[in-house]
């Protein structure tokens, strides 16, 4: 996760039980696809090989005990391929552009599972697991419609510039850069001062990182390793084209997305994967103007695109304003931003009048939006409803709660609570809010002054998230309440989770535990 300061890290790269985009995607096919026998020009696993520079440090025990996790979870490295096949070309493109390892291109499989959607309780986001403030600060638009960490092509050009950046104020050492982009650049520089101050050495290997940054490296060399030499780990890797797997076509302005599908003849979740920095039910009013699409479906749809009427590219609905409504009001009834409604009317200012009437950009009603943010918070929520075998309650915000406060009185972690109305632990609760409580067995009854605040059943969704269920593998030293304290949860929680650890008085190294971590959500 890359980060300018000291901030929450936690690692994407465990495997989870199941494949994160199950939901949202095609089947995958797992690791029963034959060891590539593509000629070597046409074989991107190939192409990267020959762009590794990195010591992959086999003989270190660390890297040993990852090597040794990925060989007994092949059908997690044949998830990870089947996401990451869309967009690994693209990146590899970039980085031979900017003559870097390519080890790198491997490095979402340890930030995020090469899930665009992935998320972190630090509020990262993306393949390459951003959080707002570093985003920014590397040009990665965040708003309503559109998510830029998310973004494959933006969010990787954000990538490689802040890694080049970190690779030279670390005295072009990989492995440091590395480092700072998992840790923060001050908390390695603070770790390279110790050691300065001590006599010690300053590589990777001899500095005191945080415990997450310990593994983070490993994991990167373990899988470039098993890459390298699949066959020699008892690795089958599926074939990955040597090629573009989409193309970048114009599209010159707002286009419904469900449309955009239906002209290009492939489904909503291909073309939100495809694209899956956009949020909502149609690209950005403002741009960019662009779509990725299939490589053999990107003609077809530039034509059907120019003969679409313009008025056809969106869905409308004619609103006349009714005395005390505002564009704020208007915008907020029909789900889109005031910028769009002015768009759409030619409205250079703020003020409108009753009795007009204005034209309205929605959602299409014959139209499937799979993947939007709120329709994969409404898939994940009844995933949660039917795992805990009861409804959620429903709790209103009031002035003065905070997310440690509500945790308390529902007895739930503050990341659980956050996660499942799609929030960061840091967000900030306005009164009015609505958040939903999954996994409670308190029905609290409220007080004369809180009674509005409670209500059972499902609410209009608020801010919105994709949830992943993962399995953590314990590490070294770790007891069920330092693991329960990292994730800020509670032991009695976890055995919940994993009704076999009510029959063993501990915990060894390896054992693994499912655990329910914030992921995917939009900021």
């Amino acid at each position: 996760m890359p980060v300018l300061q000291k901030a929450d890290i936690q690692s994407a790269s465990t495997p989870p039980a199941k494949d994160p985009l199950e939901a949202h995607s095609t089947p995958s096919s797992g690791s029963s696809e034959a060891t590539s026998t593509l000629p070597a020009n046409d074989d991107l696993w190939q192409r990267i090989r020959n762009g590794f520079q990195l010591n992959h440090e086999i003989d270190r025990k660390r890297v040993k005990w990852e090597i040794e996790y990925y060989e007994k979870h092949p059908e997690y490295i044949g998830r990870v391929v089947n996401r990451a096949r869309r967009h690994l070309f693209h990146i590899v493109e970039l980085l031979e552009e900017q003559d870097m390892p390519l080890e790198i291109a491997l490095l979402p499989v340890i930030e995020s599972a090469f899930d665009p959607f992935a998320y972190s309780h630090g509020r990262a986001s993306g393949l390459w697991q951003f959080i707002p403030s570093t985003a920014r600060v590397y040009g990665l638009r965040i708003d309503w419609w559109y998510d830029g960490r998310r973004d494959v092509r933006d969010s990787t050009m954000a990538a490689v510039n802040y890694l080049q950046k970190l690779h030279t104020l670390l005295g072009d050492d990989w492995f440091l850069a590395l480092a700072a982009y998992n840790a923060g650049q001050g908390n390695i520089g603070s770790s390279i001062r110790r050691n300065q101050r001590d006599g010690k050495s300053v590589d990777y290997w001899s500095l005191k990182v945080p415990k997450e940054t310990q593994s983070y490296i490993p994991r990167l060399l373990a899988i470039s390793e098993i890459i390298a030499n699949p066959e020699d780990h008892g690795i089958k890797l599926k074939e990955v084209q040597n090629s573009p797997y989409w193309v970048e076509v114009n599209i010159g302005s707002q286009l419904d997305l469900g449309r955009a599908a239906e002209l290009a003849d492939i489904s909503s979740k291909e073309l939100y994967l495809l694209n899956p920095g956009f949020n909502q039910w149609s690209t950005h009013p403002d741009g960019p103007h662009q779509l990725l699409l299939p490589v053999e479906r990107a003609e077809a749809f530039s034509i059907a695109l120019a003969e679409l009427p313009a008025a056809q590219r969106l869905a409308w609905k004619r609103h006349k304003i009714h005395p005390g409504e505002t564009l704020g009001i208007i915008a907020a009834r029909y789900k889109t931003t005031v910028s769009a409604v002015k768009a759409a009317n030619n409205i250079k200012g703020s003020m409108i009048r009753a009795g007009d009437s204005l034209t309205i950009p929605m959602a299409s009603n014959d139209a499937s939006y799979p993947m939007t943010t709120k329709a994969r918070l409404k898939s994940d929520q009844k995933y949660y409803e039917t795992k805990y075998g009861n409804k959620p309650v429903q709790y209103t915000v009031k002035s003065g709660d905070s997310f440690w406060d509500l945790s308390r009185r529902f007895d739930v972690g503050m990341r659980e609570l956050a996660k499942w109305n799609g929030l960061g632990t840091t967000s900030i609760l306005y009164p009015g809010m609505k958040l939903l409580v999954f996994n409670t067995s308190i029905s609290p009854t409220p007080s004369p002054d809180q009674s509005p605040g409670f209500s059972p059943g499902p609410i209009q969704q608020p801010r919105q998230d994709v949830i992943r269920k993962v399995n953590y593998r314990v590490r070294r030293g770790e007891s069920l309440s330092l693991i329960a304290d990292k994730f800020n949860l509670s032991v009695n929680k976890i055995k919940r989770w994993n009704e076999t650890l009510n029959s063993k008085k501990y915990i060894q190294p390896g054992d693994e535990i499912t655990l329910f971590v914030d992921v995917t959500v939009t900021e």
